[in-house]
């Protein structure tokens, strides 16, 4: 049972959407996209007050740099239970790693939450040792027992060039200790976020500003990698307020986006592909989002 209601309509519509974008030219698209769409009918909503649908929702895909949401809001976690010490480096760092999907802001920001570091190979007990660290945060999503994180795994940094040393030896040979998530976890993860049922309201509102977007077209232009054009953000009109986390590498293109439309109420969207031609295609998601947003209520 889903943390959403089933919305019916919902359901029909993205079906026909995924049907349509299929036939344009996007072969095995239903087999290659995990989507989740939530709307709601009220300017502040509750958690788990939503109405929507998923395809493939409950699906493991290779998040990509989605997983920095899940870092973002383990870090507020942690700060809460003092297991942490707040800084001016700490909150630069949790900046770049959401606004400018930074990785080697990431790296530090997991190496803090999980007191452990990259480096070389280690020895068998040293390595038992430092993998029973990097386990901390799935633990804590363990506890949140949400059926929508069972069996995840967040717990490897964000490369651009890939992992060497023991961070390599604990991808494993196939790399099938890779990170995974779902979206229909993504987007309770997210709305816990946006809904304040996270955190105390401070903390929310301070963690939400770091994920706003902007839609301006100029500033836009001036950042190329700016996370709105060619993902969710895009396909809406310009007037909306969007907060999202982006992932994009060879072999994935995904969007996390909460949106607020004029004289609109909030819709969330989590959209995961997978395939090197749907990672190239850089008009699918915006399509998306453009045909969703007219079921906002």
């Amino acid at each position: 049972m889903a943390f959403y209601r089933q919305d019916p309509e919902m359901a029909y519509c993205l079906k026909g959407l995924l049907d349509r974008f299929e036939k344009e030219g996007r072969p095995y698209l239903q087999e290659n996209i995990a989507i989740t769409c939530i709307r709601y009918d009220k300017k502040s909503p509750s958690s788990s007050s939503g109405y929507g649908t998923g395809w493939n929702s409950n699906r493991i895909f290779y998040p990509a740099s989605v997983v920095k949401i899940v870092y973002a809001l383990a870090t507020q976690i942690w700060l809460q239970q003092d297991l942490i010490v707040d800084s001016e480096e700490l909150r630069r760092a949790l900046h770049e790693m959401i606004a400018n999907s930074n990785n080697d802001a990431t790296s530090y920001i997991l190496d803090l939450l999980t007191g452990t570091t990259s480096g070389p190979s280690l020895n068998e007990s040293n390595f038992q040792a430092w993998k029973i660290q990097r386990q901390l945060i799935n633990h804590w999503l363990d506890d949140l027992r949400w059926p929508e994180i069972k069996n995840w795994n967040c717990s490897q940094k964000t490369w651009n060039e890939g992992p060497f040393g023991r961070e390599k030896d604990f991808y494993g040979k196939k790399n099938e200790n890779r990170n995974s998530m779902t979206t229909d976890g993504s987007a309770r993860i997210f709305e816990s976020l946006m809904t304040l049922e996270m955190f105390p309201k401070l903390a929310s509102e301070h963690l939400i500003k770091v994920f706003h977007r902007s839609l301006d077209p100029v500033a836009r232009k001036q950042d190329l990698e700016n996370q709105v054009d060619g993902f969710l953000g895009a396909g809406l009109p310009l007037a909306s307020k969007l907060w999202s986390k982006a992932g994009l590498m060879s072999e994935v293109r995904h969007d996390v986006a909460w949106w607020e439309s004029p004289n609109k109420n909030p819709m969330l969207a989590v959209v995961f592909t997978t395939g090197k031609e749907l990672v190239k295609d850089q008009f699918l998601l915006p399509a998306i989002s453009s045909e969703l947003n007219k079921l906002a209520i």
